[in-house]
């Protein structure tokens, strides 16, 4: 028997099927492979995603289905029964549906479940403006299911929409959803959920996570230029070394020629690179192999790194930056919307990658345990600049925490945006330079011999 709530939708869906009686309306031409009876014998001995969520079983199903428009549409479903599945489908307007378990060899490739910072920006700005419009809660989700291009995002836009049918709230539905959905925006929702005003909050996160993408844009724009020449610095200098070089050796020896050090310098490496080229590539592709697995598994070495990049110029001053920029960011919106401030701090060392920072975050957990104040926490802290400090310790004084947190946030959005700008206007000529002398060198090896061969002629 299904679920009450899920039951009694009131859209321009059917019902759902009960008793394993497939009930198919025949305006939605809807048709499903197998029944439910069948389902669950076709089922045993396959692979099944089960999570025990509020005592509910999931199980994973593979469906192809045509929108509204006609465009066709396939992905991978979560639901306590096929029907359900079908059903859910259905509400969101996908007719021609065709369902089958999920198999064990039916692999989805995503580099990550996760909704992106812009499309969730994007979404949460739709989400509030149709509640604003008097539409329900669970047609807005309906909606925004519909419009979603990406599997990754349809999928939990309708797992969402699955969980509120259910009689889920939508932070709880949120939070069902394994690292999809940021931490952060399901703590302030349901504290939207107990105010009773969550069209204000998702356009205050929209504007957040605006804010946010911006930054990652410019650091990813300053960032750019200097990788695509350091590629095509290391693509010139082995295609020179691979096949101009060795075309000039044979000439040279033929010639007699005479040749300068540098000659015989550019000589040995081509032909050091040529005979060991398989070798640097295994031991380079190596190196890149361990440094990864290194970084993204080993604490101490994580947090070595990231304090040897924030010791370098203008790059140190970067990463501090969009850190404090973050940090403070998210504490103005959190304290600003009546979290609490040891649930503040817990959010905010989920929202980091920076081993620094949830260090000094977790000290601050552990201050305010025992009746300290945050700013002693963060009083000395080399990462953390002495005027975002002073603000702090200011906030903390007036009773304004939130209004100093946003003005720090100002700031050094501020600086962060010059800092990159002054990177790229720095590394733009000095990747020119390093590219023309790498040029330079190898083509002054290749042309001074020709000098002492020119002489020999005359």
């Amino acid at each position: 028997m299904q679920d009450n709530n899920l039951n009694n939708v009131s859209t321009n869906s059917t019902s759902v099927v009960n008793n394993g009686t497939n009930t198919v309306p025949e305006n939605n031409k809807a048709k499903v492979v197998t029944s439910q009876t069948e389902f669950e014998k076709a089922t045993e001995g396959l692979e099944r995603k089960k999570t025990n969520i509020n005592k509910r079983t999931m199980y994973q199903f593979r469906y192809r289905a045509l929108t509204q428009s006609g465009r066709k549409v396939k992905g991978i479903f979560d639901a306590e029964s096929a029907d359900e599945c079908r059903h859910i489908l259905e509400i969101q307007g996908f007719t021609d549906i065709v369902i089958e378990p999920k198999k064990p060899w039916d692999i989805e490739i995503n580099l990550s479940n996760k909704i992106s910072v812009g499309d969730l920006a994007f979404d949460l700005t739709q989400l509030s403006t149709y509640i604003k419009a008097g539409i329900p809660l669970v047609d807005s989700v309906k909606i925004i299911s519909q419009q979603s291009t990406k599997s990754v995002q349809r999928r939990a836009y309708q797992r969402l929409l699955y969980d509120l049918l259910k009689g889920d709230n939508l932070s709880d539905a949120m939070e069902k959803q394994e690292n999809v959905f940021p931490a952060l925006l399901i703590n302030m929702v349901r504290t939207a959920e107990m105010t009773g005003d969550l069209p204000t909050i998702l356009d205050d996160m929209a504007d957040y996570y605006e804010s946010i993408e911006k930054v990652k844009k410019e650091m990813k724009s300053a960032m750019t230029y200097p990788v695509i020449v350091i590629f095509l610095a290391i693509g010139v200098l082995v295609f020179m070394l691979l096949y101009l070089v060795p075309q000039f050796v044979g000439l040279y020896e033929a010639q007699g020629a005479s040749l300068p050090g540098i000659t015989r310098f550019v000589i040995s490496m081509s032909n050091f690179l040529k005979n060991n080229y398989g070798i640097i590539l295994i031991v380079t592709l190596s190196i890149v192999v361990a440094f990864w697995y290194c970084y993204t598994r080993i604490k101490s070495f994580r947090s070595n790194v990231q304090m040897l990049l924030m010791h370098f110029p203008v790059i140190g001053n970067i990463i501090i930056y969009k850190e404090v920029y973050n940090f403070t960011k998210t504490f103005a919106s959190l304290i600003n919307h009546g979290v609490f401030i040891t649930d503040s701090m817990e959010i905010l060392s989920k929202i980091t990658s920076n081993e620094i920072y949830i260090r000094i975050i977790n000290k601050t957990m552990s201050n305010l345990a025992k009746g300290n104040t945050i700013s002693e926490s963060f009083k000395g802290e080399w990462a953390f600049p002495e005027i975002a400090y002073q603000m702090l310790l200011t906030g903390e004084n007036t009773g304004q925490l939130g209004l100093m947190m946003e003005k720090v946030s100002d700031h050094y959005k501020m600086l962060h945006k010059t800092s990159t700008d002054q990177l790229k206007s720095l590394i733009e000529p000095a990747m020119i330079i390093i590219l023309a002398g790498i040029v330079g060198i190898l083509l002054l090896s290749i042309v001074s011999p020709m000098f002492d061969i020119y002489n020999q002629i005359n």
